[in-house]
């Protein structure tokens, strides 16, 4: 399930593009916000993992190392490995944390890590906490655990009353997702919690990208969450506690976490893990690609409408690193908008003799019309001004194995949700940020810079060798669009949008003239 089915894109379409929002103009207001205690990251730590970056740091002073994380297990492992490795703080940020098998069993270690004395903090968008209360209840009475929720809608039980009677706050979500453990290893892109992300389900699986780093962007991280976590923004999840008895709920989560821990120790999932632990078990220093690396991300401020400018937002510090480029763009977006502005931007890029690729879904794999139709807008102008457009399969047929991207690896039915930029084959974004207007202005996000040849030469090239297979090319034949794949070896043309029926066509085609922009 795409998390914007559960999120504000799909929110959007169910209130009718909200014009019934504005139309009422109620305004439903938070509670006077009680004084929350500041915490910060815990930076005097003498851990076991602590010690082990620092040998590699010390190796590459001032640099940071960056080990990419495209199979969808070994970003699971990774952040299971971390848990389990933590001695001293756990930090985790996210939009999305699904109450499913890899949801709940990331939730058991934190609680196990909890009682052998690791601080835990987790900062969850109130997006998508609703139903959730028992079992974020029962972690947060733990005295080693706080939760904090961001941008919290004032009626917890009517979410959708609050779309309509105070849209204008509650439309701008906390989009970022890290997880950062002794302030040592930090993972940051576009992957939520939840079986989607990491190949746990046997419906859509998502094609997407994490990094874990170490060296000096794990304490750029770090500042990032306690800018966050100390907001004015950031609720304790306590705040909203009242009647509940913290004992009550610690004990009958403690019930619940051992139950379904034992269920996902024992699924098939648990022991298709068994590869995924092997290869991360023996990672060291040399396994991380080292270089200068910089994190960019939105001051929490973005949800109160703080004014763009590149002190304070991510987008206008992306489209810095995007004008140094002089050769090579390749954009990989899952949701893309890119507006009238960046449309002519890309096509004058291109006219300058820089090579312009862009990846996203295509309308079978994107399971949000709504945002396929804000894209459509552009794709002619793209493609007549000589950028290479790429849509992304839902894939009817298992991929074969060397078939597989750096932003996609092992489903038979899936969607493309990495969002990355490689820069002059030279420099890799990786982070939560889509290529649209939500992401520019209304979503807070995050993304690290990093200077890393090997990695970006290997990415670009990759997708030059397997794109046609995992996607299909936007063309212009005698004015009219054509999409372009490969078939068993074969080049195979389609005159529509492939893999929909003539409603779906219809239906988005129609939304294009009616969806506001603004909002996608």
């Amino acid at each position: 399930m795409n998390p914007y089915r559960s999120g504000i894109r799909h929110s959007i379409a169910l209130c009718s593009l909200l014009v019934l929002a504005l139309a009422l103009g109620g305004c439903v207001q938070l509670p006077e916000r009680e004084p929350a205690p500041s915490s910060w990251t815990i930076r005097h730590g003498d851990t076991a993992l602590s010690k082990v970056v620092a040998r590699d740091v010390a190796i590459h002073p001032t640099e940071s190392g960056a080990l990419l994380l495209n199979d969808p297990m070994d970003a699971f492992v990774a952040r299971f490995g971390m848990v389990e490795a933590a001695q001293q703080s756990l930090d985790l940020q996210y939009y999305i944390w699904h109450d499913d098998l890899t949801g709940r069993a990331l939730q058991a270690r934190l609680l196990s890590a909890a009682d052998r004395g690791v601080r835990v903090r987790i900062l969850l968008d109130d997006l998508d906490t609703a139903g959730k209360s028992d079992v974020l209840f029962g972690l947060d009475a733990h005295p080693n655990i706080e939760i904090r929720l961001f941008n919290p809608f004032a009626k917890r039980d009517q979410r959708v009353s609050g779309f309509l009677t105070d849209f204008s706050r509650v439309n701008r979500r906390m989009h970022n997702k890290t997880f950062t453990v002794d302030n040592a290893l930090t993972i940051l892109g576009g992957r939520n919690i939840g079986d989607e992300y990491f190949n746990a389900t046997e419906e859509v699986v998502f094609g997407d990208l994490d990094v874990m780093c170490q060296g000096p962007v794990v304490e750029e991280v770090s500042i990032q969450f306690d800018l966050y976590w100390n907001s004015p923004w950031a609720y304790p999840l306590a705040r909203f506690g009242e009647g509940r008895s913290p004992d009550a709920d610690l004990e009958a989560y403690r019930a619940l976490a051992e139950r379904q821990f034992e269920e996902a120790r024992a699924s098939q999932y648990a022991k298709a893990l068994a590869a995924a632990t092997d290869r991360l078990r023996t990672l060291e220093g040399d396994d991380f690609s080292w270089g200068p690396a910089k994190l960019i991300y939105d001051d929490p401020a973005k949800v109160a409408g703080l004014s763009l400018s590149s002190d304070t937002h991510l987008a206008p510090e992306l489209l810095k690193a995007m004008a140094q480029v002089e050769r090579d763009l390749m954009i990989v977006s899952p949701y893309f908008v890119p507006g009238e502005r960046l449309t002519r931007y890309l096509v004058s890029m291109v006219e300058r003799g820089i090579r312009v690729r862009i990846i996203t879904n295509s309308l079978a794999a994107n399971d949000v019309p709504v945002v396929h139709a804000g894209y459509m807008r552009y794709r002619e102008a793209l493609v007549a001004g000589g950028v290479e457009l790429y849509e992304y399969k839902a894939p009817l047929e298992e991929p074969k194995k060397e078939d597989s991207a750096p932003f996609w690896k092992g489903a038979s039915q899936g969607s493309l949700h990495a969002k990355s930029l490689v820069l002059e084959e030279q420099v890799l974004f990786v982070g939560s940020f889509n290529v649209d207007a939500r992401s520019v202005s209304l979503n807070t996000e995050i993304g690290v810079l990093i200077y890393s040849p090997a990695y970006a030469e290997h990415f670009s090239d990759e997708v030059d060798r397997v794109i046609l297979n995992l996607a299909y090319q936007v063309i212009l034949e005698e004015g009219e669009l054509v999409w372009v794949t490969r078939h068993n070896g074969d080049l195979v043309r389609f005159d529509t949008e492939p893999d929909t029926s003539w409603w779906t066509r219809f239906s988005t085609g129609f939304l294009r003239y009616v969806v506001p922009e603004k909002l996608l």
